[in-house]
């Protein structure tokens, strides 16, 4: 008897301001394992805000692959969302990043909040009220101050054995929040391990009845931070010109766009980006080193490597897209004129 595989197309639809994941089963018969074997899928996109009902057909194309660990003879299949025709559908991000050569790398730090489905909180704060305030949950250890440690330990694990470059994780400045880091040389690339995390983090929530909480400020007008996805990116030059003239002038050429970055960086971000809370205001630019209230950080170990190494742009919120905020970032650097 042939040997059958679980496939799992994943994608995000059509929902505004903010994308939604996406998913099916799809079962082949004797699968190796390579992108080059998924064919190419359909499904109804009238039902995920991409079509009509009356031409409702949607092309799935594969572009990148994972192992499924949380399945036997599983795979996690990352597509691009497509239109009858084969052209690019206008809910695809991926398709606007110009990095075919992988020149540039990216280095994603994805925050949320773990909320409790029966309270609607986050983990760690109770009904009518809140917990201690903030300080001692960053980074934490224990039953006291770090909540749902089960929950992002066993992520961890299903990230690293689906093979994904996550390269890092820690309790947030909130009770109740995490961060995971995820990087990969190449723009795409980079975009499809963020997402594919996220889809498997939330499929592990599933189990513990926790929903992940993606808005950049869920707890409002509070005292409470919120949730940002830190950009940390580079190409050949940032990698390798040595110059602080180089580098001032490539974050420079942020400040005049920054209602193109803002528009791509997730929605609510205003009431994240308010110049509090290890932020920037949202209408403000500034860069600077080793300044985490700056729009931009020149990470203080770029500087002690002779002006050789990586920025992080640091307004992007915890529901941006990362293919979109790639997008953006490798359209302002390649206008620098070096």
């Amino acid at each position: 008897m042939a040997k059958k595989s679980k496939l799992e197309y994943i994608w995000l639809d059509g929902t505004k301001p903010t994308q939604v994941l996406r998913s099916k089963t799809k079962i082949v018969k004797d699968f190796g394992g390579t992108i080059e074997e998924c064919p190419i899928w359909c499904f109804d996109g009238s039902s995920t805000n991409q079509a009509p009902g009356g031409s409702s057909d949607c092309l799935l194309k594969p572009v990148a692959i994972f192992t499924d660990p949380g399945r036997l003879d599983g795979f996690l299949v990352m597509c691009e969302v497509l239109n009858p025709d084969s052209s690019v559908h206008d809910s695809n991000g991926r398709a606007t990043i110009d990095d075919d050569d992988d020149d540039f790398w990216f280095g994603f730090e994805q925050e949320y909040f773990l909320y409790d489905r029966d309270t609607n909180l986050p983990l760690g704060f109770p009904v009518g009220g809140y917990p201690s305030p903030q300080g001692p949950y960053y980074c934490s250890v224990g039953a006291k101050n770090a909540f749902g440690r089960e929950i992002i330990e066993e992520h961890l694990d299903l990230c690293l054995q689906a093979g994904l470059n996550v390269e890092g994780i820690n309790a947030e400045v909130a009770a109740g929040q995490w961060e995971f880091q995820v990087f990969a040389k190449g723009a795409k690339r980079a975009g499809d391990e963020v997402w594919v995390a996220r889809y498997l983090l939330e499929r592990t929530a599933e189990k513990y009845n926790i929903s992940i909480n993606w808005h950049c400020k869920p707890l409002g007008d509070t005292d409470w931070n919120g949730s940002g996805m830190h950009a940390n990116f580079s190409n050949n030059v940032l990698r390798t010109c040595g110059s602080k003239e180089t580098y001032e002038k490539i974050c420079s050429a942020f400040k005049p766009r920054i209602k193109e970055h803002i528009a791509v960086y997730g929605a609510d971000n205003h009431l994240r980006l308010t110049g509090k809370h290890e932020t920037q205001s949202i209408d403000k630019f500034s860069f600077g080193v080793s300044d985490r209230g700056a729009s931009i950080r020149i990470p203080v170990a770029t500087v002690t490597n002779g002006w050789k190494g990586w920025l992080e742009d640091r307004r992007p919120a915890s529901n941006a897209d990362p293919y979109k905020v790639a997008s953006e970032i490798i359209r302002t650097v390649r206008s620098v004129q070096l």
